[in-house]
């Protein structure tokens, strides 16, 4: 897998050797050029949380991420004092010529009784008093799993699944000024962000968190996603495994070695400050009649609308067989390490040796009509696919406020939740469907790249129109 293209790096995230599912790859970058890591950063809406609560501990000021400690000052004059109490003790008059210096006893014994006295009295914290009534009743036992179903687009066992594989990698220590939020509530927030697009100003609220504390969970989850779950529920699938995903894909269509079905779609952003002309979307700007710019995110997918492989990040400008000539799969292809394989794609990608695309000038026979019928069988797989993963995650669907550097990351974890739904056969409602729009582009040229593959696709329209099924992909 491969998240690209944002010019920034980060130690704290090495370089995955495996290709198959490289996270974060970043090379020859059309417009940026040098590489790096698509690793996790704060998410922001642009501005500082005005509501982030503070802690006024003698003078230290520290960020509220866990919920009160101590009730709040009875009024500024107190917190002023709070705060400056050291300042002016530190301020020693001095003395006058009049006056007398105290013997030393008193000055020792005044000393000893002020150090009991702040030893005694506890330090004054505050932390803003947030309700958490909403997700306390959603975490609850009796809570209906129907609702809880539609809140968080999974049910309750896999969103104990979730949080049990990441147990171990966002948990936190609790301090000696407050607790550490719950993993369980960690996730909640992240899934119910991703799941409804919700401002984080209001998933602030609902969660009884601070804004900056929400949109740093966020980025925290999603990263654990890409570091623990994405090895496990997105790979290229092994040897066993692509024979059934030939087999999934030939009682579909009819054709056979077919190891994917590819499709690109794109996401709404906000438009970059610099660079901006390269995530313009002609295409959506020409249909919707106002100026959109995205990112791209190329998929394949399995018989089972599962990801097998994913390419993230590329701005809206690019057309999908730039993209596929960016992306890890393409390199593998080159390697020699999909052969007598086939990935459908639709007429926005090119036919080459290991992609397989309709047939698109004017003027077709029979034959070539009827592959287009069936190969389109397989299309539709990948479009039904996308159609349910931009409707789980609404964050997909409008102009999202996620700084572009964090979005690899973020639909990185899109993709892996999606893919979790979907092997464990997680149901979705009818009107989450989103409706996905075909924005392909010919290529003007060279369309077809191979004159083996083109032989190779006359053939198996010849015995899908003669025979019903082909007897072989390949010449």
């Amino acid at each position: 897998m491969e998240i690209s293209p944002f010019p920034f790096h980060n130690s704290h995230h090495p370089q995955q050797d495996d290709e198959d599912a490289d996270w974060a790859l970043i090379d020859h970058h059309p417009f940026y050029g040098g590489g790096g890591f698509a690793a996790p950063s704060i998410m922001s809406d642009g501005h500082r949380d005005l509501e982030t609560d503070w802690v006024f501990d003698t003078g230290l000021l520290l960020d509220d991420d866990h919920g009160s400690v101590l009730p709040p000052p009875n009024n500024e004059a107190d917190v002023v004092s709070s705060v400056q109490s050291p300042l002016r003790s530190n301020k020693r008059p001095r003395p006058s010529s009049s006056s007398s210096s105290p013997p030393a006893s008193a000055l020792s014994e005044a000393a000893s009784a002020s150090n009991q006295q702040q030893q005694q009295q506890p330090k004054r914290v505050w932390v803003k008093d947030r309700s958490k009534d909403w997700w306390e009743q959603c975490d609850h036992p009796d809570f209906p799993e129907e609702e809880f179903r539609r809140h968080f687009r999974m049910g309750r066992a896999t969103f104990d699944l979730i949080c049990h594989d990441l147990d171990p990698v966002i948990t936190k220590k609790n301090t000696t000024l407050r607790d550490a939020i719950p993993v369980r509530q960690r996730v909640a927030v992240c899934i119910w962000r991703l799941a409804t697009g919700e401002p984080l100003r209001l998933v602030s609220k609902r969660f009884g968190l601070g804004i900056s504390t929400c949109h740093k969970l966020i980025l925290e989850v999603c990263s654990a996603i890409r570091g623990v779950l994405m090895p496990k529920f997105l790979a290229w699938p092994g040897p066993d495994r692509a024979e059934a995903v030939r087999s999934g894909f030939e009682s579909v269509s009819g054709i056979p070695n077919v190891g994917g079905a590819m499709y690109t779609t794109h996401v709404p952003i906000i438009a970059p400050k610099e660079n901006s002309a390269a995530y313009l979307n002609r295409r959506h700007t020409e249909r919707n009649g106002k100026t959109c710019y995205s990112v791209t995110v190329q998929g394949v997918v399995d018989p089972w609308g599962v990801f097998t492989d994913v390419c993230i990040g590329w701005p809206g400008s690019m057309t999908d067989d730039m993209i596929l000539e960016k992306s890890a799969l393409h390199r593998r292809a080159t390697q020699g390490l999909l052969r007598d394989m086939w990935v459908v794609g639709n007429s926005g990608y090119p036919l080459t040796d290991w992609v397989l695309v309709p047939y698109t000038h004017p003027n077709l026979t029979w034959a070539q009509h009827a592959f287009n019928q069936r190969i389109e069988q397989v299309g539709a797989v990948a479009r039904e696919a996308f159609a349910r993963f931009k409707g789980r995650w609404s964050c997909l669907q409008k102009r999202t406020e996620i700084k572009l550097q964090d979005l690899p990351v973020v639909l990185g974890a899109c993709c892996v939740l999606h893919n979790i739904c979907e092997v464990r056969n997680e149901g979705m409602d009818a009107e989450l469907r989103f409706e996905i729009f075909d924005d392909e582009i010919v290529p003007e040229s060279n369309a077809i790249r191979s004159m083996g593959a083109a032989q190779a696709r006359d053939h198996i329209a010849h015995n899908l129109l003669h025979h019903g099924k082909p007897r072989s992909s390949f010449l």
